[in-house]
């Protein structure tokens, strides 16, 4: 299942190992990222309900380059902003296997000046 060499096979071997740990519940949903090379996608969800409550992309800014720091910048803020109008507060953070690095890094601190807390 898992190729030594493929990049993304190794994000995902991450990722199932982080996700054994965290879970999002009711009081404090997750946060999940996920990047490609050209834009950033992130949801946040209750893993007790199976279900997305808030997300946000890339490709919901026009003017926005999903693939720089600028661009994870303005979507972690989105995202903060649509969570705090349903009443979300605290999250707990998943970095998707990701290096919390760059784009990733760049979205969480977004996401906690515009009010998230994790």
């Amino acid at each position: 299942m898992f190729n030594p060499v493929d990049k993304n096979a190794q994000r995902l071997k991450r990722h199932f190992r982080i996700r054994a740990h965290i879970k999002g519940t009711t009081l404090r949903p997750r946060l999940n990222v996920f990047r490609s090379s050209k834009a950033i996608y992130c949801q946040i969800i209750d893993d007790t309900l199976r279900v997305t409550l808030v997300s946000a992309s890339s490709l919901e800014l026009k003017e926005v380059n999903g693939g720089n720091v600028e661009g994870a910048k303005a979507v972690g803020t989105l995202l903060a902003k649509k969570a705090l109008e349903k009443g979300i507060k605290a999250v707990v953070f998943d970095r998707g296997g990701y290096l919390y690095h760059g784009r990733v890094k760049a979205l969480a601190e977004a996401c906690r000046e515009a009010g998230l807390e994790f």
